[in-house]
């Protein structure tokens, strides 16, 4: 009679072990679980399994964790075609993140390096492709970092057309057809 007052939860040191066995228990109403087969197999039978639960959760997230991370990858290169330069340079002009005399200055400093670019092409500049670019890139993080505060928008729009502006720039035909 002492063993069924103490399993019967009279002692609160000896429940936790029934308790335990009995979480184990409610384990198989996870099968009402597997029944919608077509959406979660995986996780039913994992906790069907108390002792391989620890192996068997691990494999079956991995698994679905890997395709959701395929159409990222995917989705990105997609993402980066859409460019508008004129639409860019009318929100430069529009925003309020900038001063008039910053904006000016930009203005200026995008024309000379449209400049350098037009000499790189006419072969008049003597320098290479790779410092224009260091020359863009500075050029493009000062840009941004005048904006990352007030038009964060904007600034993700640019940082994002990075790679296509540069296509336009390095690209000598592509680079002819600027305004």
């Amino acid at each position: 009679m002492a063993g069924l007052v103490t399993g019967c939860a009279g002692v609160p040191g000896t429940p936790p072990d029934p308790p335990v066995r009995e979480v184990a228990a409610p384990a198989p109403p996870v099968p009402p679980t597997s029944a919608p087969d077509k959406s979660e197999p995986k996780p039913a039978p994992p906790s069907a399994k108390a002792p391989a639960a620890s192996k068997a959760p691990a494999a079956p997230a991995a698994a679905p964790r890997k395709p959701e991370a395929a159409p990222p990858v995917t989705a990105k290169p997609g993402g980066s075609p859409p460019l508008d330069l004129e639409s860019l340079e009318q929100r430069l002009k529009e925003t309020n993140a900038i001063g008039l005399m910053t904006k000016l200055s930009l203005k200026n400093q995008v024309d000379d390096l449209q400049e350098q670019f037009r000499d790189y092409y006419q072969g008049r500049l003597k320098t290479t492709l790779a410092e224009l670019r260091q020359l863009y890139e500075l050029l493009l993080m000062k840009t941004l970092s005048l904006l990352q505060d007030g038009d964060p928008a904007l600034a993700k729009a640019i940082n994002g057309s990075r790679e296509a502006i540069w296509a336009i720039l390095s690209d000598r035909d592509k680079f002819s057809k600027l305004p």
